[in-house]
């Protein structure tokens, strides 16, 4: 049953190539035979001094974003497991070129076993970085420094996230969920699947039932045997009356 789920964060300095690492399970995140979920990786968009590299590009975000500022965003998203893995990757990379447009961005969809149900669990990560090309030829260092209005070579590439205050950035995490369950509903309609998503709360659709928390494999692991024994008859029992 194709399940909504979109999350957005912030990843802080320092924590970038190492997260990036992990989504395309490189290093110590490598995952051998069959025990592996990566079902793809892409980048896009990186400045000339990264050398095509996303790990040269993450570590210098690392190095020499300000303390406060932010290394990259990340949007995470559940994919419809009625699509093929071929077909969720047409769904992502039309959602990344429509959303990200030419910003710096590196993204992978996992496909692990979820721990509750023993169902397949397909999912991305896509991480992107706020700071705006235009352009000018920066150094690593200089790419991540302020921007500056008044002489835009002197300073840093600008972020696109700058400068907007709440009501705005609460209007644009409104109209991204919403893309993103357009996108899905027209990716399952193509490929002849009969269900469809809603980005809607249970509350604006008119819906009594609590919605099911997003746990997350994190979250599983808090777990009793008990209570995932309870989540998984809830999840059936919603299914059969679905």
């Amino acid at each position: 049953m194709a399940s909504f789920h979109i999350s957005i964060k912030s990843g802080k300095r320092g924590n970038a190539a190492e997260h990036a690492a992990y989504i395309a399970r490189v290093g110590k995140h490598t995952k051998k035979g069959d025990k592996s979920d990566l079902v793809a990786v892409e980048h896009g968009n990186l400045p000339v001094w990264a050398n095509d590299s996303t790990q040269e590009f993450w570590k210098a975000a690392d190095r020499y974003e300000r303390l406060n500022g932010a290394t990259y965003r990340e949007l995470e998203v559940a994919l419809p497991n009625e699509l093929t893995n071929s077909q969720n990757l047409e769904l992502v990379k039309e959602f990344v070129k429509s959303e990200i447009g030419n910003k710096p961005f590196q993204y992978a969809i996992h496909m692990p076993n979820a721990s509750l149900g023993n169902v397949d669990q397909p999912h991305a990560h896509i991480m992107l970085s706020d700071r705006l090309p235009d352009g000018i030829q920066r150094t690593p260092e200089l790419h991540f420094r302020r921007y500056n209005g008044k002489e835009p070579e002197k300073g840093g590439c600008k972020k696109d996230s700058g400068g907007k205050d709440t009501t705005t950035l609460k209007s644009e995490v409104v109209r991204l969920r919403e893309h993103w369950a357009k996108l899905q509903n027209e990716h399952l309609e193509k490929n002849g699947k009969a269900v469809r998503v809603d980005h809607r709360s249970h509350k604006d659709r008119g819906i009594s039932a609590v919605p099911e928390r997003h746990l997350g494999q994190a979250g599983v692991r808090t777990l009793t045997d008990e209570e995932k024994e309870a989540f998984r008859e809830n999840r059936d029992n919603k299914q059969k009356q679905s």
